[in-house]
């Protein structure tokens, strides 16, 4: 799953959360996969943003706009 987009990975998790409420029982058979495929989508969309806040991180400090912005 680390080759799919942030959107991929966002849209599993927002279908598997969609199909698990929409659940009137569980379906135990399912559950495993719909969470092992969740935790990968998880760590994909965790990565893209970590990547991005580091990135604004050092885009603004080079900017010099870096630093806490509540001291401002």
């Amino acid at each position: 799953m680390s080759d799919r987009s942030f959107k991929d990975a966002y849209g599993v998790l927002q279908r598997h959360a969609e199909t698990l409420r929409n659940q009137r029982e569980p379906n135990i058979d399912e559950l495993l996969g719909i969470v092992n495929e969740s935790i990968e989508a998880y760590k994909v969309c965790r990565t893209r943003i970590e990547a991005v806040e580091k990135a604004l991180e050092q885009a603004l400090g080079e900017a010099g706009l870096g630093g806490d912005t509540a001291e401002r």
